[in-house]
């Protein structure tokens, strides 16, 4: 007969330490420079701000806070022209922006090939240099009997603008037209660059897909590739629109006091009158105007997932 031994005792498993109250700080720890960064220098200035927008007095008495509330409505009953003229050019710029950039930026994703870094670095070479000198280039470019406004003028095209009243008669400068102008060749990387970025994202074999499905190339591209790309014009819409509203330098150098933006009107507050109260006044109006609007645009737009 054979016996059964009985087989050895299981050695018990050893306990698992828990991890290191240490460690689990490490996230936090990684994140505290970035936090302190703004709180110096976003929040401290924003609540610096909001204080002096309800402040009365003058520079050579003083400024107190007082809780002068009335410094918004003033502001807002004086200002409004500008407001809604740097809403209405913004959004003139973004537009221009996507109309031009996304197929750009299609060409980039789908058809550059090997040629597709030499476009990229075209495409940031703007940064390359100052903000103002590129701004300066166009007081060049639509200087008056140049080539840019003579071929305006031999195509009739200045006589369309002059009636909606974007340019006036044979010049561009000192217009509206010119300011948009400017907006839109500065801020087009802003569009572009989330546009690729978007778009390089989609599976070609989608395209495939709607091809094998019968599906011509422009229904492809409304069906399968601009809802695909959505993220990428949000973001490049958002990063276009906000900096071009609260722009001051192409109104400066390629305007006149009537194509004058909010932003004009709150650096020569800041600068020249010295009225900061009215100022600050400006800026929370034009920070609470822009996030309401982008709050909107988000939600109607359909996605929140931002590139």
């Amino acid at each position: 007969m054979s016996t059964l031994t009985e087989a050895p005792p299981l050695a018990p498993a050893p306990e698992k330490k828990p991890p290191r109250r240490r460690g689990r700080l490490v996230p936090y720890w990684l994140l505290l420079p970035g936090i302190l960064w703004l709180l110096v220098f976003f929040a401290l200035p924003m609540i610096y701000q909001a204080s002096t927008s309800v402040q009365t007095g003058s520079l050579e008495e003083g400024y107190k806070v007082t809780w002068h509330f009335a410094t918004y409505w003033d502001a807002l009953s004086e200002y409004w022209p500008q407001f809604l003229r740097s809403v209405a050019y913004a959004a003139a710029a973004t537009v221009l922006c996507l109309l031009l950039g996304y197929p750009l930026a299609y060409l980039i994703a789908f058809r550059a090939g090997r040629w597709r870094n030499l476009i990229m670095i075209l495409v940031i070479a703007p940064f390359f240099t100052s903000f103002l000198i590129r701004t300066l280039a166009w007081k060049t470019i639509l200087a008056d009997g140049g080539p840019v406004v003579g071929a305006l003028n031999t195509l009739h095209v200045l006589d369309v603008t002059s009636w909606l009243g974007w340019t006036s008669g044979d010049r561009v400068l000192a217009t509206p037209l010119a300011v948009v102008c400017g907006l839109t060749y500065n801020f087009l990387p802003f569009m572009i660059l989330p546009l690729y970025s978007s778009l390089e994202r989609i599976d070609g074999r989608l395209h495939e897909a709607a091809g094998d499905l019968y599906a011509r190339p422009w229904t492809t591209f409304r069906k399968v590739t601009f809802p695909l790309s959505m993220p990428g014009v949000v973001s490049g819409t958002l990063l276009t629109f906000i900096p071009a509203a609260g722009d001051y330098v192409n109104a400066d150098l390629l305007g006149s006091t009537d194509t004058r933006m909010v932003g004009n009107v709150i650096q020569s507050q800041f600068l020249r009158i010295l009225d900061y109260p009215t100022a600050a006044a400006l800026s929370f109006i034009l920070m609470a105007a822009i996030l309401v609007m982008v709050t909107f645009y988000i939600r109607k737009s359909g996605t929140e997932d931002l590139v």
